[in-house]
């Protein structure tokens, strides 16, 4: 499997279930890993035949101005839809992360891997 990667997407969104997130943009960081079985790339040197990662780095940043969801859950999911429908993934790992959500923690956020259907 070929993997194609974006590490450390940041950008700002409203996202969050409580009011205060409500109100105003937080940061969200995101990784996206999409694999495909050995991708045609390789052999024919076009990107018509892998995933174009600038492409995805449009769609994400169109995903942080555009959604209107409220989890971390549910934006992961957005992304890895995104990759398996549009982008023709055959798995995909996001990360989607909220740096410095509390003073005493580095980090929160969710992991999810999705595989497309068979």
């Amino acid at each position: 499997m070929d993997v194609i990667f974006i590490e450390g997407y940041t950008g700002e969104t409203v996202i969050g279930i409580h009011d205060v997130e409500l109100h105003r943009p937080q940061t969200l960081v995101v990784d996206v890993h999409a694999g495909l079985p050995r991708a045609q790339a390789c052999e024919t040197d076009r990107i018509a035949d892998t995933i174009d990662y600038g492409a995805v780095h449009g769609r994400l940043a169109a995903l942080y101005r555009d959604h209107k969801l409220t989890l971390l859950e549910s934006f992961a999911e957005a992304i890895a839809t995104m990759l398996v429908t549009d982008f023709g993934a055959a798995w995909v790992r996001v990360k989607v992360v909220k740096p410095k959500k509390f003073p005493d923690v580095a980090a929160v956020g969710v992991v999810i891997e999705r595989r497309a259907p068979r």
